[in-house]
């Protein structure tokens, strides 16, 4: 063959190739899977969502346990939520995010905790984007979530904790208690690769801050004057605008967790809105069954309860597996958060335990009964799958474990380093004007 002949053959073979790379590339890029791209509807949503969520802990958790306490502690009470809003939103933004949501580069230490990479949110841009909506929302949609969970602690230990311990504990608890925890569940953790469900928060929050507040409550000791003194609520009015506005901000908290504009968020705000009234008149037929009147009190922790325990099974439940669980709900929070605390004696305040713990539990169990393929694509007990049921209860196990133990640590540090609870004048003054110099007219 002469060098003619190589010369025509070699671009022979060129044009073919040029030739099949313009007809082959086009099917390869309709195989590769698309880039993420911004969705402004989800977008939109999430930005909403977010919102809900923030007025959840303020207003909404700050006049539902501003309204429960005594005249001389309602202050005290705005004030732990609203400094713990802030201080919270600070620590997010500093490691907690990060710690959360990012993967651990130590590869034996990624089921527990995240990595660094995003410390004071380290390229998280204006262009960056968490599926279809920008991370910015995304993190900031997160960080409501982390603001309220040790937010709801501060019903179990008001009334008694000193201001300066309640600031590093929070922030120690978030840390250390919160961040990993929500990490083990949603940001691909353990508990994640174990199968658990938890569709926005019944172990991450609700479990998690429940047992909080019990070993607090149990660590700070009672209150001056529990059981002798008239300790009856200083204005339920509040108490029940800040069950309204928990109500509502639940939308967010639940449908939310679609982190979509979709259908999934529109069934989780449904059974979202079904367990809650169910759960409602659950404590309340129950409490006018044992105490011959229905209370106002009553009908909106019931309400309260009904939030808690559909949140874990808010995406993956059916209405009539939403309307068990409020009915369960109810009437187990309502049997924990009077029979169960005069029985055993402890002092949770605002019935952190009885409601958020007992709540989260019932919810995630249940949502190992009741999921439906059709909702949220995993089935329960009901559909043949008895896995699913041991499984939330190792989640719920875990997050017990961890939370009663990690919580109990850090307050024993405060209590025999700084102090944890103010001096018995003071708590007789009230807090309101012994740790703020404040009082309500």
């Amino acid at each position: 063959m002469n060098f003619k002949n190589l010369k025509r053959l070699a671009a022979s073979g060129c044009t073919a190739a040029a030739l099949y790379m313009a007809t082959a590339l086009p099917s390869l890029a309709q195989d590769a899977a698309p880039a993420p791209t911004l969705n402004t509807g989800d977008t939109a949503w999430m930005l909403t969502s977010t919102a809900l969520v923030l007025l959840m802990t303020i207003p909404g958790l700050a006049l539902f346990y501003g309204g429960m306490v005594r005249k001389k502690n309602v202050l005290a009470v705005l004030m732990q939520c609203f400094v713990t809003t802030c201080l919270v939103t600070v620590l997010w933004m500093v490691c907690a995010y990060s710690l959360a949501f990012t993967t651990n580069p130590i590869e034996a230490y990624q089921p527990y905790i995240g990595g660094l990479d995003k410390l004071f949110l380290a390229g998280v841009g204006k262009d960056s984007l968490t599926g279809t909506i920008p991370e910015s929302v995304f993190m900031t949609f997160q960080m409501t979530f982390a603001i309220i969970t040790p937010a709801l602690i501060i019903g179990s230990i008001v009334d008694r904790m000193k201001f300066s311990s309640l600031l590093f504990f929070m922030a120690l608890w978030l840390i250390f208690v919160y961040a990993p925890i929500c990490h083990w569940v949603w940001g691909g953790g353990f508990l994640s690769g174990a199968g658990v469900l938890d569709y926005a928060g019944g172990t991450v929050v609700h479990i998690n801050a429940g047992i909080a507040g019990l070993v607090a409550c149990l660590v700070l000791g009672r209150r001056s004057g529990y059981g002798a003194e008239n300790m009856a609520p200083f204005n339920l009015v509040l108490t029940v605008i800040g069950a309204s506005l928990l109500w509502v901000g639940w939308f967010g908290f639940n449908a939310g967790s679609a982190v979509a504009s979709n259908g999934s968020a529109g069934m989780a705000m449904a059974v979202t809105q079904i367990a809650t009234a169910t759960a409602a008149l659950a404590w309340m037929f129950s409490e006018w069954l044992v105490h011959g009147k229905p209370s106002v009190l009553g009908i909106a922790s019931g309400a309260v309860a009904g939030l808690v325990a559909i949140t874990p099974a808010s995406g993956f439940v059916d209405p009539k597996g939403a309307l068990v669980i409020g009915a369960a709900a109810g009437v187990g929070c309502y049997i924990c958060a009077t029979g169960l605390k005069k029985l055993l004696g402890y002092d949770d305040s605002l019935d952190v335990f009885g409601v958020h713990a007992i709540g989260g539990v019932i919810g995630a169990l249940l949502t190992g009964v009741f999921a439906v393929e059709a909702i949220g694509g995993k089935t329960g007990l009901l559909e043949g799958n008895f896995a699913q049921l041991p499984i939330q209860a190792y989640g719920v196990l875990a997050t017990i474990l961890w939370s009663g133990a990690a919580t109990f640590v850090i307050l024993m540090v405060l209590k025999f380093t700084i102090g944890i609870r103010v001096t018995e004048a003071a708590e007789i003054e009230g807090l309101d004007v012994a740790l703020h110099g404040e009082s309500v007219q």
